[in-house]
């Protein structure tokens, strides 16, 4: 047990080498500079949360051949586009049920649920990496949960346009020889039946701990006063990642010690009182910085995702740095609790029954 835990906190202090990560890293930061500094130069900032999410594309395919590159990518931002055009359309929902505030926060819960559900489904038939449906699951809600929104038209018309960038960056290292790869297509590879079940069982694990952490979230913002619950879903998903159940143990533990690590980054940008084309700049810094880490020391990343996160949504909605700074925290701590108990849960489970059917026979005798 105790050689256990010195491993779990071991790897939380771990760094992976590198794996032409800044390659990786300076695509994904043009790809939400540009489109967030031209909604600047346009004063549009209110459309930026779509260029963000938009820019997702970046990540997937990372160090693949630029002809997979380019089918994963248009796969993922085909799905992100999905999940941001059925966002806006639930925030329009919403208004024109008329709900109250508590019945339109049960109703983002339920329906985030779902997509975190379906999309890492998906996600898994797909074979997209990054695994799982975390950056479906931000978007979703945090474009769901935003009020009196742009004109859908425009909204989607800066995402497809960030869609289509981010593929373009994608492609761009073709132009330099040395690093052009052949354009051969690898024929589709079917998913196995096993690991059709483990997506069908991941997919369960995602709707568990999803549900569950937007309820736990939304009942701690009745009782404490907090916002943004949707940041517990997202945590609650982040250690269903991994291949071990340590590995994904320490995923949760390192969300919770580079969110806090974060916020104390994100307090020092705040104080600064940056203006809007300086806040683009610190969005593609952190953009750039997570993605060197993300691959290699998960909590390290978490350091720069915190900050973007949160200076994104500073973008299109507004509101006081110390409420922002403890929603992030609280929720991230009861979203990565019920990840870590989720992923805890099967082996508790095994164990269990273990005891019973060993302890069954003495009770006959």
């Amino acid at each position: 047990m105790e050689a256990g835990t010195v491993k779990l906190f071991a790897e939380m202090f771990t760094i992976a080498p590198a794996n032409k990560d800044h390659q990786v890293a300076l695509r994904c930061a043009v790809g939400v500079f540009v489109p967030l500094i031209t909604l600047v130069l346009l004063g549009r900032l209110d459309l930026a949360i779509f260029a963000s999410f938009g820019a997702f594309t970046g990540i997937y395919g990372r160090n693949e051949p630029h002809p997979r590159r380019l089918t994963l990518q248009v796969r993922a931002g085909g799905l992100m586009l999905l999940v941001m055009l059925l966002a806006a359309l639930t925030a329009r929902v919403d208004g024109l049920l008329g709900l109250s505030g508590e019945g339109t926060t049960w109703l983002l819960v339920a329906a985030t649920t779902v997509v975190a559900g379906g999309c890492s489904l998906v996600v898994a038939m797909w074979r997209l990496r990054p695994s799982g449906s975390l950056f479906q699951i931000f978007a979703f809600a945090a474009i769901a949960s935003i009020p009196n929104q742009p004109p859908l038209w425009q909204c989607m018309l800066v995402a497809v346009l960030t869609v289509a960038f981010s593929l373009l960056i994608g492609q761009s290292s073709r132009l330099a020889r040395s690093r052009r790869t052949p354009w051969v297509r690898a024929k589709p590879v079917s998913l196995t039946p096993a690991e059709k079940r483990a997506a069908w069982q991941e997919s369960a694990g995602y709707l568990v701990a999803a549900g569950l952490a937007g309820t736990l979230g939304t009942l701690a913002g009745e009782w404490l006063g907090v916002g943004h619950n949707y940041w517990a879903m997202v945590a609650a998903v982040v250690p269903l990642v991994g291949h071990t159940t340590r590995h994904r143990v320490s995923r949760g533990l390192q969300r919770i010690a580079g969110t806090v690590v974060g916020l104390v980054l994100l307090a020092g940008i705040l104080l600064l009182q940056p203006t809007p084309w300086q806040t683009v700049l610190v969005i593609a810094a952190c953009q750039f910085g997570a993605e060197m880490f993300i691959a290699r020391q998960y909590m390290l990343a978490q350091v720069f995702v915190t900050p973007l996160a949160l200076i994104s949504t500073l973008l299109v909605a507004p509101v006081p740095p110390g409420i922002l700074l403890r929603d992030r925290i609280v929720e991230t701590v009861i979203g990565a609790a019920v990840g870590i108990a989720v992923v805890l849960a099967p082996g508790a489970w095994r164990r269990l029954r273990g005891r019973r059917g060993m302890a069954a026979p003495g009770r006959l005798t």
